[in-house]
């Protein structure tokens, strides 16, 4: 597997790879450090994945994906939760279930507040120009990816792709007896820029969503006696009109 590098947790460097690559990738102990998580945050945190609803969108009839969203918009680093509505992608960005209001169970305030996610939007704000508009549209997506014997878990069943914001965070929350996964990184003609795996947790990744397409391999169970499972949170921004 071609691996790329973790970036070390200097701001400046993280800023230069982005603007350099269109992306950089992130160690999650560095991550946690940085952002002094503590571990009874983290957890309460993690634990908000054991409660995702099933997405009953997927048009490949797929039940493996469960998941939660929610929407803000971000000012000055300021984040502000908008009333509950559908995620829309353009099948120009994602083919298999694009096209197609999709309403999600919302992500539990609780979790919003949490001193881990509030940490992480400070985080991204920092690391993302601002906004052309001088505000973003922000989502969030808690994602857990199930496998099961004889069903593979596709954590991008798209494929390599483009989200059609401008900016994307994703970061690791929980692998759960689970092989494969790796994270693949291209240009926008589909050249190969590298693979590697996000294997713990905090392990992320920021994106420029114009030069970088990305998609993640299916996960398989290790021990299909028992469940299995890749809880994954993606915080994207789009300028805001």
């Amino acid at each position: 597997m071609n691996d790329t590098d973790c970036l070390p947790l200097a701001p400046d460097r993280i800023d230069a790879a982005l603007a350099a690559d269109g992306f950089a990738r992130i160690d999650g102990a560095a991550l946690f450090d940085l952002l002094d998580i503590g571990e009874a945050d983290w957890a309460a945190f993690a634990a908000s994945w054991n409660d995702l609803g099933p997405d009953r969108y997927m048009a490949d009839g797929g039940r493996y994906r469960r998941r939660r969203h929610a929407a803000f918009r971000c000012e000055g680093g300021h984040f502000v939760r908008k009333p509950h509505q559908p995620h829309y992608q353009s099948r120009d960005y994602n083919p298999l279930n694009g096209d197609v209001q999709r309403w999600f169970d919302p992500a539990e305030q609780a979790t919003i507040d949490n001193p881990v996610l509030q940490s992480l939007f400070a985080f991204c704000a920092a690391r993302f120009d601002p906004a052309p508009t001088g505000r973003w549209h922000v989502e969030l997506h808690q994602f857990r990816i199930e496998a099961r014997p004889g069903e593979e878990g596709r954590p991008t069943p798209e494929g390599m792709h483009r989200d059609g914001v401008d900016r994307v965070f994703v970061m690791l929350v929980d692998r759960r007896n689970v092989r494969e996964g790796v994270t693949r990184i291209g240009a926008p003609d589909g050249t190969p820029l590298g693979e590697f795996l996000l294997a713990e947790p905090g392990d992320a990744v920021l994106v420029d969503d114009h030069r970088i397409l990305h998609g993640v391999t299916a996960v398989h169970p290790v021990d299909t006696a028992r469940p299995a499972w890749r809880d994954a949170l993606v915080v994207t921004f789009v300028a805001e009109d």
